[in-house]
């Protein structure tokens, strides 16, 4: 089985390679992406977060709760550097729902009964079965690629300036972040994998320690010198193995 449609402003493609799980999954799969991206946007005026942030009365749902804890999560664990509360801006909990909504979207795969699959929303990969390859790109060419990963049962998410410029904001300083051109995150899940990412990102060079030093995180990252920082256990493809992501 496979899909692509466009949620959440980027492109999300599912390959499913059991044959036995049925089209209606993946129909709630993007059924769930298309709710979550309605629910925590914070670019539509009804949503949950905007409500939330212009201070309207109403209960808050379990789900919003769990982002709203998991940013300040990040918040604290890098001294103010990730912060869904920018001053100045609106309360903003992109950099979580992402790999937070995606890798329920995966959960509810694994329910249906999938045992080999590729969820790919917006170049955050959750991979299931394997091994897959996952290719890290070049932050400076987009047809080539620094490194390919041999992912099976993990999470891989990058954060970078080449799609957006200097999109993500160093919440200590108030300024973007510009001490890395890329970095990308190998973990369980994708709801550690893309927050990680991008509190690392915002950290700056410092922020690759800080990552790799997370209990199942693998580290990639190339510098604003074009050096490239990797942590030892990152599972770099063979050649030759493994299934294109």
């Amino acid at each position: 089985m496979r899909r692509v449609e466009h949620v959440m402003g980027f492109p999300v493609s599912l390959r499913v390679d059991d044959e036995d799980v049925p089209e209606r999954a993946a129909d709630a799969v993007f059924a769930w992406l298309r709710e979550a991206d309605a629910r925590f946007s914070p670019f539509r005026a009804d949503s949950e977060v905007c409500r939330l942030d212009r201070g309207e009365p109403f209960r808050t749902s379990d789900d919003l709760r769990e982002v709203l804890a998991l940013c300040e999560e990040y918040r604290a664990a890098t001294g103010g550097a990730f912060d869904a509360r920018l001053p100045g801006r609106g309360l903003d909990p992109c950099a979580v729902v992402k790999g937070w909504s995606v890798q329920r979207a995966a959960q509810m795969l694994t329910a249906a009964g999938a045992r080999r699959f590729c969820l790919n929303a917006g170049g955050d990969v959750v991979a299931v079965g394997g091994p897959w390859r996952v290719g890290i790109r070049h932050p400076e060419h987009a047809d080539r690629l620094c490194a390919v990963l041999d992912i099976t049962d993990a999470a891989v998410a990058t954060s970078a300036r080449y799609e957006r410029g200097d999109h993500i904001i160093d919440g200590r300083t108030g300024a973007p972040a510009t001490g890395l051109l890329s970095l990308t995150v190998v973990a369980p899940t994708l709801t550690e994998a893309d927050p990680v990412a991008t509190a690392a990102f915002a950290l700056g060079p410092e922020g690759v320690t800080w990552a790799a030093a997370r209990a199942g995180c693998e580290v990639f990252a190339v510098d604003a010198d074009r050096r490239v920082l990797r942590s030892p256990g990152l599972p770099v493809a063979e050649t030759g193995r493994g299934a294109a992501a």
